[in-house]
C-alpha cells in the first residue's frame, strides 16, 4: 500500500507568529521596498472574459475565483544596518523613527533619527526597514499594528537614499505593484489545534474489529526501538497554524474606490475603508490575518488580465 499524507513539510510545527517570516526575497534593481502587508478579507469571484489568445476558452466569459485584501498605508518603524558576522548577519545599527502613538501598544522604541545623516552605506553589508500597519485605516475593530522585516532593493547608497525620503512617509500599494503584476504569498494558515493521523494525514481505517485503535496507523515503521519512532510515520499534532508560501499569484484588479464593490460590509470583517486588490484563486489564513505579499522570486511571464465584467462576492 502507497503511503497517505504529504512528506513535503516537515516538522509540522506551529508558527511561531501570525504572520510569516520572509526567508528570500528577490533581486530587484529599482530602489523599493520588496513586500507589502494586507489584511485578508474574504473571497469571491468575478465574471470576466479570457483575453489570452492561444487559450481554448479566448473570448469566453469565465468564472474566477478571487481573494479580496484590504492594503492600508505601510510606515517605517526603523532601518537596520547589517554587518557580516561568521556564516551570517548580525544587526550593527537600527535606527527608529517618528512613529504613531499605535505602535507603543506592540513595541518600545526610542527616536535617534538624527544619527541616520552619520551613516556611511558603504560600511554595511546589508540593510533593510521595519514596517508597521495600520489597521486603524481598515473595516477591522482593532488598533494594533504588526511589525515586519522587509529587504530592498538596489544598492546600499539608493536604499540609504530611500529611508531618508520615505521615513516620515507612507508606503502605499500602487507604488510597488501594479495590476496583472505576479506576487508570492507568504501567510500562516487557519489553525485546527491537535489532530488524529487520520484528519492530518489522511490514512485509511483499520478493520472495524482492529483491537489497538482502527484511527491508528498499522505499523510504526521499521526504526521503533528505545522509544523512537520514524519520522514519516503519521501520528497526531499539530494540524494548521503552518506558515506556507505559494508563487506567483496573479493580481487582477487594484483600486481605492469602494463604490464599485457589490457589497458593503463582509461577514467576519466589516467595511474596507482602504485601498484594496483582487488575487487570483485563494490566499492562506482566516479572515483579518495579515498577508505578506512579496515581489516575485521565481520569475515567470505573467498572462494577460481577463476583462472584468461583473463581480461577485459573498
Amino acid at each position: 500500500m502507497p503511503r497517505s499524507g504529504s512528506l513535503q513539510f516537515a516538522p509540522r510545527v506551529k508558527a511561531k507568529k501570525q504572520y510569516a517570516k520572509v526567508g528570500a526575497w528577490a533581486k530587484v534593481k529599482e530602489p523599493l521596498p520588496l513586500a507589502f502587508g494586507a489584511y485578508k478579507v474574504g473571497m469571491g469571484h468575478i465574471i470576466g472574459i479570457d483575453t489570452r489568445k492561444t487559450s481554448t476558452t479566448s473570448g469566453e466569459e469565465l468564472s474566477i475565483p478571487v481573494t479580496i485584501l484590504e492594503c492600508p498605508p505601510l510606515k517605517i518603524s526603523s532601518a537596520r544596518f547589517y554587518q557580516k558576522k561568521g556564516y551570517g548577519f548580525e544587526v550593527e545599527k537600527e535606527i527608529f523613527f517618528k512613529a504613531e502613538k499605535e505602535l507603543a501598544r506592540k513595541i518600545k522604541t526610542k527616536v535617534n533619527s538624527k544619527d541616520l545623516e552619520s551613516i556611511n552605506a558603504d560600511d554595511y553589508a546589508r540593510i533593510s526597514v521595519l514596517f508597521y500597519t495600520q489597521p486603524k485605516l481598515t473595516g477591522m475593530s482593532r488598533k494594533k499594528p504588526e511589525v515586519f522585516e522587509v529587504e530592498l532593493g538596489g544598492n546600499n547608497q539608493e536604499k540609504l537614499a530611500y529611508i531618508k525620503e520615505h521615513s516620515d512617509k507612507e508606503i502605499t500599494l500602487s507604488s510597488l505593484f501594479q495590476e496583472n503584476n505576479l506576487v508570492d504569498i507568504h501567510a500562516i494558515t487557519k489553525g485546527k489545534g491537535t489532530q488524529g493521523p487520520v484528519k492530518r494525514f489522511g490514512i485509511g481505517l483499520k478493520a472495524a474489529k482492529s483491537e489497538k485503535g482502527r484511527r491508528a496507523p498499522g505499523s510504526l515503521g521499521g526504526w521503533k526501538g528505545q522509544q523512537h519512532w520514524q519520522w514519516k510515520v503519521s501520528h497526531a499534532g499539530q494540524m494548521g497554524y503552518h506558515q506556507r508560501t505559494e508563487y506567483n499569484k496573479q493580481i487582477l484588479k487594484i483600486s481605492s474606490n469602494v463604490e464599485e464593490l457589490p457589497m458593503k460590509d463582509f461577514h467576519k470583517y466589516g467595511h474596507i475603508k482602504s485601498s484594496y486588490l483582487f488575487i487570483k484563486g485563494s490566499v492562506a489564513g482566516p479572515k483579518k490575518r495579515l498577508i505578506i505579499l512579496t515581489k516575485a522570486i521565481r520569475v515567470k511571464k505573467e498572462s494577460s488580465l481577463p476583462t472584468i465584467e461583473k463581480i461577485i462576492l459573498r
